[in-house]
């Protein structure tokens, strides 16, 4: 279940900045292309509407950021300062850090409930309602986007999903530290899908440069 989990997250993460990325490439392209005086072409150009787009990368960022987050926290690629905390003994250091972890899942936890607040009563509690085929009342159905016009709702979910996972994730830091004693760690000069080839040791060479036999 984690690993799929951890699977979810890298595509979700991975599709989101490649989806950004071509979105923001096409408008770009379109505006500065639209100026061209090409007959037929310009016409064309100017009548595709991509006003959308700027709205929409926003979003997916927002998205991409909180579940960035999470990820950053399994993987342990968040800029952390801990010069005074190794300098203490084993059993104080380890305190200290589970300490900071709960405050981690702690601070995350309530950030995903006062979102999940806000999204139910932003709309959320309105549309589900609506989908189940139960009476809305007075609920209210919540404001939508300016150029989407999708309910506010969904974009707003990326703070309670995200802030939820993350609280997962130091909890899940946690219980690996107090179990196995060490956080996760990311070599920064470590490329995927790329061996490292270790230095020969001082006397392995021989004076022509060669390796020895």
């Amino acid at each position: 279940m984690t690993r799929v989990l951890d699977h979810l997250e890298e595509w979700l993460i991975t599709f989101l900045m490649g989806a950004a990325t071509l979105i923001i490439f096409g408008a770009v392209m379109h505006r500065y292309a639209s100026g061209l005086a090409i007959p037929g072409v310009q016409d064309f150009l100017i009548g595709l509407n991509f006003s959308w787009a700027q709205e929409v990368c926003i979003y997916m960022f927002v998205w991409m950021a909180k579940f960035g987050a999470a990820y950053g926290v399994r993987t342990g690629i968040h800029v952390g300062v801990d010069v005074m905390i190794n300098r203490l003994n084993d059993s104080n250091r380890a305190k200290f850090i589970v300490f900071g972890l709960l405050a981690g899942a702690t601070f995350t936890g309530i950030v995903g409930t006062l979102g999940a607040i806000f999204v139910w009563e932003n709309g959320a509690h309105y549309a589900i309602f609506k989908l189940l085929g139960l009476n809305t009342g007075d609920l209210p159905e919540g404001p939508t986007t300016p150029d989407l016009e999708m309910p506010t709702w969904i974009a707003y979910s990326a703070v309670p999903f995200g802030s939820y996972l993350m609280c997962f994730r130091f909890l899940q830091v946690t219980w690996s530290f107090i179990r196995k004693g060490e956080l996760p760690h990311h070599d920064h000069g470590h490329v995927e899908g790329i061996e490292e080839v270790q230095p020969p040791k001082p006397g392995e060479e021989d004076e022509t440069g060669g390796k020895k036999a």
